[in-house]
């Protein structure tokens, strides 16, 4: 579907990148979580157009409103509706695009499905988008770091060439990582990075990059096998992000060359007398169900496919064209992707939850 997610913990988004307003109705949220605009916007900032001078030049507050579910700051287990207007539009900007479809966008498969396409940005393509994401993440992070202390970190790994060094899983916070506004935590790097992408915005150019994420605290035994396991499930909300190309949790492809003897994790009983493993390529996922190690995956970004570079292409019917996009667009995604990648996390982990609690709350003691 293109605007339902989930299964107990339930998402609709709403809106395109130019309409007047963006946002989301969550289902399914328990009753008697405290929650005000102020739990979700901090998210929502991060996010946000027009941060740095590394972002697109759109400019939008991103306030959000909460128009149902609460009262007296408190959730009543009632369908949540939450809005973000659309204030800084420029569809005017899209007018030489309307016969020509953008290369490695989706104009012309929005064409082909539908038979018609939004006129002016991306529409449900867009970036723009994810806003509900993001503000159904936010609650859903509430409920798990509230019941189980779940801790969900996403940070800049690499941008074009550049990678940063390896971080400690067991430290890294988004203290850590919001300390520049690359989101890398890795200052050299960053300053690497920053020269790189700042030189192809003034180009009119883009580049892609990869965003790490780390989950701590997970309770043992979230997944469901077969067809909707821990790391499935990941991956399906992690490709579903715009822009994304590629997923990999634990050792990832690199796996692929390990020999079992070094690739296993041995068991050890841990403090609080909790099995655990010594090493994790396993990403604290076996048997598609989280074994309460920490989880990390990467996910890959593709370099954004509006650019303001003349290129060569065809218009609709078949005519040779050259395309020079106008607009306000991001030179590299994934300074503004890390929260879109932490709320996706935190909306599978939710809806996982709930359906551990379901089936916990009706076993039978043999």
């Amino acid at each position: 579907m293109s605007s339902h997610f989930g299964t107990l913990f339930r998402i609709s988004t709403f809106g395109e990148s130019h309409c007047k307003a963006v946002g989301v109705v969550i289902d399914g949220c328990p009753s008697g979580l405290k929650l005000t605009e102020a739990d979700i916007q901090t998210q929502l900032d991060r996010r946000r157009p027009g941060q740095s001078r590394l972002t697109t030049d759109r400019q939008e507050a991103d306030r959000v409103t909460i128009l149902s579910g609460t009262e007296n700051g408190v959730t009543l287990g009632t369908p949540i509706a939450l809005k973000v207007d659309n204030l800084d539009q420029r569809p005017g900007d899209y007018g030489d695009m309307a016969t020509i479809p953008r290369p490695s966008h989706a104009d012309y498969t929005y064409l082909a499905k539908y038979g018609i396409k939004a006129s002016s940005g991306g529409g449900r393509s867009s970036a723009r988008e994810t806003i509900g994401t993001v503000a159904s993440g936010a609650v859903a992070a509430k409920i798990l770091t509230e019941k189980y202390g779940v801790e969900i970190v996403a940070w800049v790994s690499s941008a074009g060439p550049y990678r940063a060094t390896e971080v400690d899983h067991q430290t890294i916070s988004r203290a850590a990582v919001d300390q520049n506004d690359l989101r890398c935590p890795d200052p050299e790097t960053a300053e690497k990075m920053r020269t790189l992408i700042t030189s192809l915005k003034e180009a009119g150019d883009s580049t892609g990059g990869i965003v790490s994420c780390v989950i701590r605290n997970v309770p043992a035994g979230l997944g469901e096998p077969v067809y909707e396991k821990l790391e499935a499930k990941l991956a399906q909300a992690m490709l579903a992000i715009p822009a994304t190309k590629g997923f990999e949790i634990g050792s990832g492809f690199a796996g692929a060359a390990m020999r079992g003897s070094e690739h296993n994790d041995p068991f050890v009983m841990k403090e609080g007398g909790r099995l655990g493993t010594i090493t994790n390529n396993s990403g604290g996922i076996q048997g598609g169900i989280s074994n309460g190690e920490p989880i990390h995956f990467r996910v890959a970004f593709k370099p954004p496919a509006t650019i303001s570079q003349p290129q060569q292409t065809v218009n609709y019917a078949g005519t040779s064209q050259v395309l020079q996009a106008k607009g306000r667009h991001d030179p590299c995604v994934v300074p503004r992707a890390v929260p879109i990648v932490e709320s996706m996390a935190a909306l599978v982990l939710v809806d996982l939850a709930l359906r551990q609690e379901a089936r916990q709350a009706l076993h039978f003691d043999s």
